[in-house]
């Protein structure tokens, strides 16, 4: 999934803004209603200043993505299918259009690639969603194929959830990539269910088999969520909680799981909360990550972004401790202005993204931004000195339509 992940590190970071795909259609097809053809339209323009690993270039990013869900009685279908166009000045870019497009966590199923590619342009696609389900009562669903799947609590820093993660420094997580897996779920009551998924990936190393069981409940208002099993071919087990109090909500997610003949430990805690300001909302969230794959030291950074677990797409950050911060305020019913702050505190590093967005309708939204990273560029061996030290100054322009 992360090909493309040193240009990310070079690049761009936002706060999260979606309208979300449109819901299935009641009734289905069996019930008269025709199935409805749903579409996406992101274009980005980005610019972005010389680093380390990259030269200045100016990006034009287009993306288009068609969706397709109908229901047949128990049966339901659904389908999504994006293309990517890039262009680019330089044939090294860095900044948002590393970041941007088509992504792809090791499918097993060949669904996705390279179209065309001429110089610094390149033309993708991608089956994003695949997948049939079957739902014989009202307490179980079973779906198969590429399917999106999410299990973590934390809201930024996520290293408990095993399927394809969001990069906190994404500027457009509309659509969560979809896994190849098999899924089985039982709903014990309006607040339990059990998960069972099984997934195979294919890897630079071969295919492995991930194979897990989710618990998620709540208790006297505390939500708990436990999963164990096989992760790319290796014991892991996971919990997640999440309480809320004086108008908070605490969250908690951590994962113990082996890899490289060694046990590790990977866990995060976070705050968030709204807090009334001029009338409107400033929304803040702070998560605080220990990550035993990431790298305890700038000499550890080439070996982590190496490591099978950075390959695979495991990891959203590459530090040991990582500190983001996210804040939202909205001034009136169409600005939307925010930050996100990203923090290696072992290097020690800074992301820093403003960023501010417009509803130019109810389908369609504007935003802006900027992002600056701050720490060593390079270190005395001539390899990175920091997580974001080498992130070149870079902007960007955006639209995004929903029809």
């Amino acid at each position: 999934m992360r090909a493309r992940r040193v240009a990310i590190l070079a690049g761009f970071g936002a706060t999260q803004f979606a309208l979300g795909p449109t819901a299935r259609p009641a009734g289905g097809c069996l019930q008269g209603q025709a199935p409805e053809l749903h579409w996406y339209y992101l274009h980005v323009v980005s610019a972005a200043d010389s680093g380390p690993f990259s030269s200045s270039n100016v990006t034009d990013l287009k993306r288009v993505r068609a969706m397709f869900d109908p229901t047949f009685g128990p049966f339901g279908l659904e389908v999504a299918y994006e293309h990517v166009l890039s262009a680019s000045t330089a044939a090294d870019p860095g900044g948002v259009g590393g970041a941007l497009g088509v992504a792809s966590g090791g499918e097993w199923a060949n669904l996705q690639g390279t179209l065309a590619e001429s110089g610094s342009v390149e033309w993708r696609h991608r089956v994003d969603r695949l997948a049939l389900s079957f739902t014989p009562g009202s307490d179980i669903e079973l779906t198969l194929g590429r399917q999106t799947i999410s299990w973590g609590t934390t809201l930024l820093l996520t290293p408990a959830d095993p399927f394809a993660p969001f990069t906190p420094e994404d500027p457009f997580r509309d659509y969560r990539a979809g896994v190849d897996a098999f899924r089985a779920r039982t709903f014990l009551g309006p607040f339990s269910d059990v998960d069972l998924v099984v997934r195979p990936t294919d890897t630079s190393a071969g295919t492995t088999m991930t194979a897990l069981g989710r618990l998620h409940t709540v208790v006297s208002g505390l939500e708990l969520s436990t999963w164990a099993g096989l992760l790319h071919d290796r014991g892991a087990a996971a919990l997640g909680l999440t309480a809320t109090f004086a108008g908070a909500a605490a969250r908690a997610e951590g994962v113990v799981r082996r890899e490289d003949e060694s046990t590790v430990l990977r866990f995060t805690i976070g705050l968030d909360r709204s807090f009334p300001v001029a009338g409107r909302d400033l929304y803040l969230a702070a998560e605080y990550q220990r990550d035993g794959l990431g790298a305890a030291s700038p000499s550890e950074l080439p070996g982590v972004l190496t490591s099978g677990p950075f390959e695979r797409g495991e990891l959203q950050v590459v530090g040991r401790h990582t500190a983001a911060l996210q804040a939202s305020y909205q001034p009136d019913a169409l600005w939307t202005a925010d930050l996100l702050l990203l923090s290696n505190l072992g290097d020690p590093s800074l992301l820093v993204g403003p960023g501010v967005s417009y509803s130019v309708s109810d389908e369609a939204t504007a935003r802006a931004g900027i992002f600056l990273g701050f720490g060593d560029e390079t270190g005395a061996s001539g390899l990175r000195g920091s997580e974001y030290g080498p992130v070149p100054g870079s902007a960007y322009v955006a639209v995004a339509a929903f029809f």
